[in-house]
């Protein structure tokens, strides 16, 4: 198990309904892409951060910062999809997705999946972190919910709240039962994505237009590791305008990041 190599890609779709071109969107001066980029090579037991895109416009913009940037097809469908379609270019037992749309991830997080490997016996397929949400998010479709089996694999992933909680009143919500929102970044075994195209087509990944439940409908198992990091996915505009006010709070350092 230590001699796992691990690296992590980030596909980057330039495409976006809800914030056209919003990997590139300035962030303290510098595109939304190259704060994750930059914050995934902090990360310590990754050895390697690769970039995806479907955007000569992106290549370009990567490329001139040095970054690694691969070409893909636009017919992707999901992030996970952009990086299957490269996998025999990409040398690593264990890949990383993180999505391009999170410049204050916590290189700790990437740590933590990865580490999730070395301590988990049998080996999960996929390893995915999770944390404690707070009533007013528990009804926000962009923020993606889990339910949890006791050892922490997931049952289920949902934009809707889940559980159901049939003798609770909505705004009670996790005062009687606790609610876990999903962070969309994903630790696969090379093994897994390189089954990708064998899965079949999964209903819910397309009522649910959430990409793990293909594997999960599949059959896969998918460990949920808690963390304490949540960091902000940029969905909208005024998510990137609290990103960048986070930025210019001090809250991050923007040199390192």
């Amino acid at each position: 198990m230590n001699n796992l190599k691990a690296i992590v890609v980030i596909p980057a779709r330039l495409a976006s309904s809800r914030l056209p071109n919003k990997v590139l969107a300035d962030i303290g001066g510098y595109p939304m892409l190259w704060h994750v980029y930059h914050r995934c090579l902090q990360a310590s037991r990754a050895s390697e951060v690769h970039i995806a895109t479907d955007s000569e416009k992106v290549a370009e913009v990567v490329q001139s910062w040095g970054g690694k940037v691969w070409m893909t097809d636009s017919s992707c469908v999901s992030g996970t999809e952009r990086i299957v379609s490269i996998l025999e270019q990409l040398e690593g037992d264990i890949i990383v997705n993180v999505q391009g749309d999170l410049p204050l991830i916590e290189p700790a997080i990437i740590d933590q999946l990865i580490d999730g490997f070395q301590k988990t016996t049998p080996l999960p397929d996929i390893i995915t972190p999770v944390c404690p949400i707070e009533d007013d998010k528990i009804f926000d479709p962009n923020l993606v919910k889990v339910t949890r089996r006791h050892d922490g694999y997931a049952l289920y992933f949902s934009r809707n709240p889940i559980p159901y909680l049939r003798d609770e009143k909505p705004e009670n919500g996790s005062k009687s039962t606790p609610f876990f929102g999903h962070i969309g970044i994903y630790a696969y075994r090379r093994e897994v994505l390189e089954a990708y195209y064998s899965f079949p087509t999964s209903p819910l990944e397309e009522a649910e237009k959430l990409e793990q439940l293909r594997f999960l409908q599949a059959g896969k198992r998918i460990l949920t590791l808690m963390t304490a990091h949540y960091p902000i996915s940029v969905d909208t505009q005024a998510d990137l305008e609290r990103v960048c006010h986070f930025l210019k709070s001090g809250n991050v350092d923007l040199d390192s990041s």
